[in-house]
């Protein structure tokens, strides 16, 4: 996640194994792309204000088209992204909170750019539910994003209304994501030419809340495919105390599965495009499911990284007398191989995934009085 402070040859990231650092020069800039790696270095020329205008109509045009597999300019990103989106979707996606009658409690963290001083480092647990007493599920969602001297927190409070199923067999649930975001930094600012040069950066340090809302409509046909269409940050509220707007993000996801053999092995297929209109990524994953009990694929972000993953998840049922249980244990890891020009700085990004789903049933005992006169 990028910080949205309206800064210039700026960075919050300080490299200690680069060749300028050890020479005793620091250099260090701001990257644009909010999704995809760049090196962190000072640019030393702006670029033209024509160049500008047609990078941003063609950019635009390529967002909108959610097509993209290049890298596009961008101001900045509050979401958290994650390489093991797919294993759970209500995570990106409130209308698929409470898909099956199991409640999920997941959890991921994410080491980004290791070697990298001050580089992202993100926790995030998802948890949804369905409930008895209002028809649809509830979610829950925390977040932690650590950038340099930025620190990002965010809460969410869902609810999704599954609503009745199509004709051919298809599950559609709708829902709604109410946030609270709150933004805190400290003055330590690392400038290529001295911070009392630009007035844009702030001299002290910083914190602020917005709240906002998210939306997600999600639809599922048994085991066979998915798709979904999301957005973050609707109402673009600015952060008290700070002048920074976050800014709304889109989401479409889809997925299809295809059975190899029988039910024994499974090759499933996720797409998952993100843009705020400004910037755009794609994360094409593939991986095969083995007797739905481990995993493995590969997931490509052009322009960024590919990131092989594998994962094992084991489900458990168990009945005693009036009581009975079902329960699935996951657990994913995954490494992104940077591909871009950050390569030359840090291996890579490491990724672990862990989830829990149970069902706890206590069936009621049923009295039955009979009189013997009418046996």
């Amino acid at each position: 996640m990028v910080a949205d402070l309206p800064k210039i040859g700026l960075s919050m990231f300080e490299y200690s194994n680069t060749p300028s650092a050890q020479s005793g020069t620091q250099r260090s800039g701001h990257w644009e792309n909010p999704y995809i790696s760049q090196p962190l270095r000072a640019r030393s020329e702006a670029q033209p204000a024509e160049n500008q205008r047609n990078k941003m109509i063609r950019n635009i045009s390529i967002c909108l088209a959610f097509a993209c597999l290049t890298v596009a300019p961008a101001f900045g990103q509050q979401d958290p992204q994650m390489t093991q989106w797919f294993n759970d979707l209500a995570a990106f996606n409130i209308g698929a909170a409470g898909e099956d009658d199991l409640t999920h409690v997941n959890a991921w963290y994410r080491n980004q750019w290791m070697g990298v001083n001050g580089a992202p480092v993100t926790t995030m647990i998802n948890a949804h539910t369905n409930v008895d007493f209002i028809p649809g599920a509830l979610g829950l969602q925390l977040y932690q994003d650590e950038i340099g001297q930025e620190s990002n927190t965010m809460v969410k409070l869902g609810y999704a209304y599954h609503l009745p199923t199509l004709a051919n067999g298809a599950h559609v649930g709708v829902g709604l994501n109410v946030s609270l975001f709150s933004k805190s930094f400290d003055a330590n600012w690392i400038a290529v030419d001295g911070v009392a040069n630009d007035p844009a950066i702030p001299d002290g340090n910083g914190s602020g809340t917005s709240t906002d809302v998210d939306f997600g409509v999600f639809m599922r046909k048994g085991n066979e495919y998915y798709a979904g269409l999301s957005m973050t940050h609707l109402a673009e509220v600015q952060l008290q105390s700070l002048n920074i707007v976050p800014t709304r993000h889109y989401y479409f996801m889809g997925g299809y599965n295809y059975p190899l053999s029988g039910d024994d092995l499974l090759l499933r297929s996720n797409v998952l495009a993100k843009t705020d209109l400004n910037a755009t990524a794609v994360d094409v994953n593939v991986n095969v499911l083995w007797q739905d009990l481990v995993w493995g694929g590969l997931t490509w972000r052009p322009g960024d990284a590919v990131a092989p993953s594998a994962g094992i998840q084991y489900s458990m049922s168990k009945k005693e007398g009036i009581t009975s249980s079902e329960q699935v244990f996951k657990l994913g890891a995954s490494f992104d191989v940077t591909t871009s020009e950050l390569s030359a700085y840090t291996p890579g990004t490491a990724e672990v995934f862990v989830s829990y789903a149970f069902k706890f049933i206590t069936t009621p005992v049923e009295n039955k009085y009979a009189n013997p006169r009418f046996l």
